[in-house]
């Protein structure tokens, strides 16, 4: 299944891509944003940033059974030693009588990995194993 993100930002890229992954499992317009999770990721360039991010989104998900609903996403460019991504998701526990979820995503893959500056606004992709 394909995740992507856009935005005018590469953080609101990631964060746009948070919602799509939330979207393979459930309808997001029926999750609260009720608990904030906070979330650190490391990598040494934006695409495997992006797919650290999203695979521990997957991890927050299944050990904590919760769903998100909104994110903030602060991203700290080159460094010596890579990128940083600091954020919070927003989210809720799975409510069956109110969640019907459709998959379990297993984890993001680098199949069509790509993040970059198209046409203007930011691009944040890949495949997730479901």
């Amino acid at each position: 299944m394909g995740i992507r993100g856009f935005g005018e930002t590469c953080a609101q890229a990631f964060e746009q891509a948070g919602l799509a992954l939330t979207a393979v499992v459930a309808d997001t317009g029926v999750v609260e944003p009720r608990v904030a999770v906070p979330i650190d990721c490391a990598a040494p360039d934006a695409e495997l940033l992006f797919a650290d991010w999203l695979n521990s989104l997957i991890y927050e998900m299944s050990t904590r059974r919760m769903l998100f609903a909104h994110f903030d996403v602060r991203i700290d460019g080159e460094r010596t030693d890579g990128m940083r991504l600091h954020a919070t998701a927003w989210g809720e526990g799975i409510d069956p009588s109110r969640h019907r979820l459709a998959v379990e995503i297993k984890g993001a893959t680098y199949t069509a990995l790509r993040v970059a500056r198209v046409g203007g606004e930011w691009l944040a992709q890949t495949v997730v194993d479901v």
